[in-house]
Formats: structure tokens, C-alpha cells, sequence
């Protein structure tokens, strides 16, 4: 990602040989969408009139009949793509209409735009810094279908516990018990090849990677992280890590899922978000003198995550799954408190350096089915609200939450139940998005009828299988 202007890229494709152009953008779920024109097409033409695609085929994009959109290629974004055998470039694009020239209001990337411009407006900060940690699972075999008169799923992981009794002919052993997955070394840890493969794709296109490892849960379960960066080329960087991810997986033939909660008995996926405002090359989120070396207004931004958080799931836990991972009493960050090491608070401060660079605030909730563009967008704006109107996010709670007096407990408030909940807070509470136009009534609304129409409301149609097991015999 080094090229910065459509002559770069244009001389890029001829001095390398490229054969395909391929054009990326993100639909409103927040699934990268593509598609290819031969190379001898580019011309820097391209870059300043845009090139066209049907826009009514996009989830949460146009109607019918406004159907043509055209995409405008970032050159930032440019990179020669090392997972397909025909050479191909691939670009980053935003969405404008084709008869103003305007950005289309529902292009996650505008949004994410408009956020960064609205912080810089309010004289808080001049950028934020973000370091999502996206989790996933690789699998060896998954199957699902539904009809009228069934409905399964079945999945396996060469890594999984329940595989400890297969006859293999040989079964090895060494696969890591539930919850016991957190650091062992190989043969236990029997993916650090692979991580470490997806870890040089991530830098041969860009990514810089500073950490992998195996997760808690058995079965593969996984975390990459990459070094931080702005709003948007972070939210740009997810959807190439997600897209870099799957592609080596299946390359290697596994399947990489980032669906929050794939497994019963065992840890959801998460994708924890650290983020930091900065203003004249300072760190403001930091303060020696404060709580955990936070600063007044880093415990404001606090004050407002906290207070609008069941508003933000909407985005930031948007899968009706991702609440089968955010249940209470199983060490997920359910609580609306802050903690500078507690890891079942929504808002944890990272204690491992001491630098004033490397204080920031750890939103916990996210997972990785949200569309990072909203997401990281919606963060900011209730952290800006936080700041803004002093939001006091109270004290800080570093006991066991689970062992609280019932009197204390009762005071922790926890994250909605449910994505039809999160979509009703939202609908109550999302003037906070709405500052400097960052978030508009339409995308708003839009959102969440798509929620409603496609995911809670087929999910709330269908027998689920273990009702079968509670219910049949009644």
C-alpha cells in the first residue's frame, strides 16, 4: 500500500505485468464485494470518472430504480493480490452516485470518512488511532442447510476435543480441552504453521502484523493482530485481513469462520477495539496522575461507550449469534463498567506499557461479524458524545465481578440480550451518530428494517433443534 496516486498505480500495472483489475467495496453488512476489468482497462480516467456496477443487487444499497452506482478506486489501497494465480491488482473503492457525483450516504467507507472529518471539527483531536483483535476458528469440515421439515449444522475440526475418541488410525492426541487453548505450544498448538503463513500474506499486502496466537477455545481457534492505524485504513486493513484469512485457509484446505459464537461450550470470537484520540502529536487519552494513567477526557470518551453501548451493539454485535457469545456469567465483557485489568468489563484499560503512546481504551463488546467501518464510526461518535457533555462513567470496578455481594451486583448494568434489543436501543438513541452528519436517518433506518427483514425475523420463524429436545415429548 505504498502508492499514493492513479499515475502510480497506473505505471505499477504496466512495469509489473498485471493482468486484472479487481475493484473492492463493502456492502452495508459489511462483506467485501468485487468485480474484475483486464488491466490494459486502467487508465488514470478511471480513478476521476469512477467505473459503473448495479447497486439494487447490494444488500442495503439502491432500489431498483436507481440501480447505477459507480465506484471510485482509492489508490492508497493498491496491492498485487499473492492468493490468485492471474496476476491481479486489487483496489479499495468508494461509492458515489452517478448523476450528482456525490458520495452515496450508505457507503460504509463515506461514513467513515465523514467521522474522521467530524472529529477534526470538533478541535478534540486531529486522528484516532484503532487496533481491532479479530478472533476466528478454523475448521476442517462445515455443513448447514434448512427447510420447511429440517434444519442442522455440523462442523469439525481436525483440533477439536470431541475428536479425542476417533479412530484414525493413528489419533494422535494433543488437541486442546475446552478452554484450555490459550498458549500451548505445538504439537498442541497444531496451527502455528499456518497463522504464521497468513501472517506473511497480511505483509506481503500491507498489513502489518504484531502478534499471533491460538485463543482459548479448542478446535483452532485463533488471533492475528496488526499494528494500529486511523479510522479508515484500519476499517480498510479488517476487510483485507478477514479477506487474507479465509483465502490461505481454504488455500490449505481448512475453512477460517470469524462468526461470533460457532461452538457450544466453549469462547465466542471477539474483536476487542483499542482506540486513542490524538491532537498536535499527543496522546490524549493519557494522564500519569489519573486512574490507570487515564486522562479526564479519556474517562469521559469512557462515560460515553458506557452509556451508549446498547445503542453501538447495533453495530458493533450486529449477528443475532453474537449474543449467543455476550450471556452473563461466562466471562464475556457484558458489564457496563470499566476496569484497567478486568476482563468482563465492556471497557478495559491495557496495562502493558507504562508509555504515554501506548495509552488507550479497550472497547470489549465488538465482535467480528460488524462491518468495521460502522463500527470504529459509531465508537468514535460516543466517545466524542462522552467527551463533549462529561459523561462521568462513574468508578472503576477491578473486583471479580462474578463474586460481587448481590447489593453490588445490582448496580452493574449488562449489554442487551438480544439483536432485536440492541436494534430498539438504537432506534431510541442515535442522535450521538447523527452529529456532523456522520450517520444519516436514512442509514439508520435502513439498517435496522435490513436487520429486522433478513436476520431476527427468519431467525425467530424457525424451530431451533434443541427445542426438539426440550419440547417434542410435551
Amino acid at each position: 500500500m505504498w502508492m499514493s496516486t492513479a499515475a502510480e498505480v497506473v505505471k505499477f500495472v504496466k512495469d509489473k505485468q498485471v493482468k486484472m483489475i479487481d475493484f473492492k467495496f463493502v456492502d452495508l453488512p459489511g462483506i467485501w464485494q468485487h468485480y474484475s476489468i483486464p488491466a490494459h482497462r486502467l487508465t488514470e480516467s478511471v480513478f476521476e470518472d469512477g467505473i459503473g456496477f448495479d447497486g439494487s443487487s447490494i444488500r442495503g444499497f439502491a432500489q431498483i430504480q436507481e440501480s447505477d452506482m459507480l465506484v471510485f478506486p482509492d489508490p492508497a489501497t493498491a496491492f498485487l493480490d499473492p492468493l490468485l494465480e492471474v496476476p491481479t491488482l486489487n483496489l479499495t473503492c468508494s461509492v458515489r452516485d452517478p448523476l450528482t457525483l456525490e458520495p452515496f450516504s450508505r457507503d460504509p467507507r463515506y461514513i467513515a470518512e465523514k467521522a474522521e472529518k467530524y472529529l477534526l471539527s470538533t478541535g478534540i483531536g486531529e486522528l484516532s488511532y484503532w487496533g481491532p483483535e479479530a478472533e476466528f476458528y478454523i475448521f476442517s469440515d462445515i455443513r448447514f442447510d434448512q427447510g420447511p421439515n429440517f434444519g442442522y449444522y455440523f462442523l469439525d475440526s481436525r483440533e477439536g476435543i470431541w475428536n479425542s475418541g476417533k479412530d484414525e488410525k493413528p489419533n494422535l492426541g494433543y488437541r486442546p480441552r475446552h478452554k484450555e487453548g490459550y498458549f500451548p505450544v505445538p504439537p498442541m498448538d497444531s496451527f502455528q504453521d499456518l497463522r504464521s503463513r497468513i501472517m506473511l500474506v497480511m505483509e506481503q499486502v500491507g498489513i502489518e502484523g504484531e502478534v499471533h496466537h491460538h485463543e482459548v477455545a479448542t478446535a483452532g481457534q485463533a488471533e492475528i493482530d496488526m499494528k494500529y492505524d486511523t479510522l479508515m485504513r484500519m476499517a480498510d486493513k479488517v476487510m483485507l485481513f478477514k479477506y487474507v484469512v479465509k483465502n490461505v485457509c481454504k488455500r490449505e484446505g481448512f475453512s477460517a469462520s470469524f462468526m461470533p459464537k460457532p461452538i457450544f461450550q466453549d469462547n465466542g470470537s471477539g474483536m476487542h477495539v483499542h482506540m486513542s484520540i490524538w491532537r498536535n502529536g499527543v496522546n490524549q487519552f493519557y494522564d500519569e496522575r489519573g486512574y490507570a494513567g487515564l486522562s479526564q477526557t479519556a474517562r469521559y470518551a469512557i462515560g460515553g461507550l458506557l452509556q451508549h453501548a446498547p445503542a453501538l451493539l447495533a453495530f458493533a454485535a450486529p449477528s443475532t449469534n453474537s449474543y449467543r457469545r455476550l450471556v452473563p456469567g461466562f466471562e464475556a465483557p457484558v458489564n457496563l463498567v470499566y476496569s484497567q485489568r478486568n476482563r468482563s468489563a465492556a471497557v478495559r484499560i491495557p496495562m502493558y506499557s507504562k508509555s504515554s503512546s501506548a495509552k488507550r481504551i479497550e472497547f470489549r463488546c465488538p465482535d467480528p461479524s460488524c462491518n468495521p467501518y460502522l463500527t470504529f464510526s459509531a465508537i468514535l461518535m460516543a466517545a466524542l458524545d462522552g467527551i463533549q457533555n462529561k459523561i462521568d462513567p462513574g468508578e472503576p470496578v477491578d473486583k471479580n465481578l462474578y463474586d460481587l455481594p448481590p447489593e453490588e451486583k445490582a448496580l452493574v448494568k449488562s449489554t442487551p440480550s438480544s439483536l432485536s434489543d440492541v436494534l430498539a436501543e438504537l432506534e431510541k438513541d442515535h442522535d450521538f451518530l447523527m452529529k456532523g452528519d456522520v450517520f444519516t436517518g436514512d442509514v439508520i433506518e435502513t439498517w435496522i428494517k435490513y436487520k429486522i427483514a433478513h436476520e431476527v425475523d427468519p431467525v425467530r420463524l424457525r424451530p431451533h433443534p434443541y427445542e426438539f429436545y426440550l419440547y417434542y415429548d410435551i
